[in-house]
């Protein structure tokens, strides 16, 4: 069966992610069937809006890559892991420089790929099952997939404290910090899609969209993690361009909070937690979405087969038993020679590059 199913209601496009026994994670077939599809509907007069969503009476939305693949690639000559990250980017950045409004139902489990291909798209419709978080650097990865433009442009510290932590949101974080557009029960999931459907039928499909999703859109209770409190400490905690010093500031704060943070970094790698911020920073600078993705691809291509990702997949998903070994062990030994190597341009034809225009 095919792990993407493409179709069309009218003038209504669908993508449905249809790979149940792995929450729907990602690998290079299912990015190259969605941007196939996607570009065919970009140019046909009778598509006005796409819908991603994933298979009915399935858990999670999309949990992420295919990470045991890319770590098996990375152990060896780390090709697949590098085209899976090339295919992946494009469809990235083909959603999000789509000219065709795209709606996504986050509900469930929302991570890592899963995130690429709804953030960047027009609108995010979570319920009370969405669960959001970039936790790479609980494997010694990164936050990709457009983590480099879309983290740094969340509220205040927001991202940097995601990219960090990989702290999990539910609807109404998600909400607050723009993550997710709309909100239903899942209940009414049904009536969504049949609004999206009528809405892509209409003469202007993007006002019709908007108005008929804030029609059914409804509150999503109390923030867990985005107070105004909290908030208010993220963004001060949080605005640091090193590690160790957003860790001494969360010790110095000495709050539950700010320590359950710092318990949080000290299990995270120290490379990965400084290629994060740096990308971060780096990212807020750019103003080309496929020069964040460019940067992605170049970290992307290194890490993949250094110590840390491959030494976090052993303990998180392979052994499962939580007790990676990273190397560097800390934040001190990880140097910014290291970080300038895996940041460094590629070799001459083997950047990433977005999708050939018309």
């Amino acid at each position: 069966m095919s792990e993407i199913l493409a179709a069309r209601d009218g003038a209504l496009a669908r993508l449905t992610l249809n790979r149940a026994g792995a929450l729907h994670a990602l690998n290079t077939p299912m990015c190259a069937a969605m941007s196939a599809a996607l570009l065919a509907w970009r140019d046909d007069p009778g598509v006005s809006a796409v819908l991603i969503d994933h298979a009915a009476g399935t858990r999670g939305f999309c949990a992420g890559g295919d990470i045991r693949m890319l770590a098996e690639s990375g152990a060896g000559d780390g090709r697949a892991a590098r085209d899976f990250f090339f295919t992946e980017y494009r469809l990235n950045h083909l959603i999000k420089t789509y000219p065709k409004p795209i709606v996504a139902l986050i509900d469930g489990v929302t991570m890592g790929g899963g995130v690429g291909i709804s953030v960047h798209g027009t609108y995010r419709v979570a319920t009370e099952r969405t669960v959001f978080a970039m936790p790479e650097t609980g494997i010694g990865l990164f936050p990709d997939v457009g983590g480099s433009w879309f983290l740094p442009r969340l509220p205040g510290e927001i991202g940097a404290w995601l990219a960090l932590t990989g702290a999990r949101l539910r609807a109404a974080d998600c909400l607050e910090a723009g993550l997710a557009t709309h909100y239903v029960p899942s209940e009414l999931l049904g009536a969504v899609v049949a609004q999206i459907a009528g809405a892509a039928q209409t003469g202007d499909a993007r006002a019709a969209l908007a108005s008929g999703l804030d029609a059914l859109s409804e509150g999503a209770g109390s923030t867990q993690h985005l107070s105004r409190v909290h908030r208010e400490l993220i963004n001060v905690l949080f605005a640091f361009d090193r590690v160790e010093e957003i860790v001494a500031a969360l010790a110095g704060d000495g709050s539950d909070w700010a320590l359950a943070q710092l318990e949080a970094l000290r299990s995270k790698s120290p490379q990965t937690l400084k290629v994060a911020l740096r990308q971060i920073r780096l990212g807020a600078q750019l103003t080309d979405f496929a020069d964040a993705m460019a940067m992605e691809y170049r970290i992307g291509a290194r890490v993949v087969g250094r110590h840390d990702f491959l030494e976090g997949v052993r303990a998180v998903i392979v052994d499962k038993d939580n007790a990676p070994l990273w190397n560097p062990a800390t934040l001190e030994a990880v140097s910014e020679a290291l970080l300038d190597e895996i940041f460094a341009a590629l070799p001459p034809g083997e950047e990433w590059t977005p999708l050939t225009e018309r």
